[in-house]
């Protein structure tokens, strides 16, 4: 089975380094799904967990928003923050949840409210990664 290199970086550090067969993301246009000789392109991301098919297994990371760079034999992530299942506290996930929550039912100004959604669809991504 081809595969592609599949690098997720971050400002901190490089998370991921893998050739894998396939992966879906979720880019500002929608769902994509990238299989090994895919056109070039470079696209916006969403937060949203990134799902990583390799011989015959699935595994799943983290990302919170960020650019998805597709050339010919390697797909880039350059990611705000990503986070593996292994290294995601459930507890602080869910704290942040409910912080997120409290600050979206208060009466706020549109860039606090900004902020909070977007906090929000953070914990909850990482909930769902640590959840699978």
């Amino acid at each position: 089975m081809s595969s592609f290199l599949l690098e997720i970086v971050t400002p901190e550090r490089k998370v991921y380094a893998q050739d894998v067969n396939m992966i879906i993301v979720k880019a500002s246009e929608g769902e994509m799904g990238i299989l090994p000789n895919h056109i070039p392109m470079v696209t916006p991301l969403r937060i949203a967990p990134v799902t990583i098919k390799k011989d015959r297994s699935e595994e799943t990371i983290a990302v919170n928003g960020g650019f998805l760079e597709i050339r010919k034999d390697k797909v880039v992530i350059l990611a705000e923050s990503a986070e593996l299942p292994g290294d995601i506290d459930l507890s602080r996930a869910e704290s942040a949840k409910q912080r997120a929550e409290q600050r979206i039912n208060g009466k706020r100004d549109e860039y606090d409210q900004l902020r909070a959604e977007l906090a929000l669809q953070r914990a909850l991504n990482r909930i769902s990664v640590k959840s699978r």
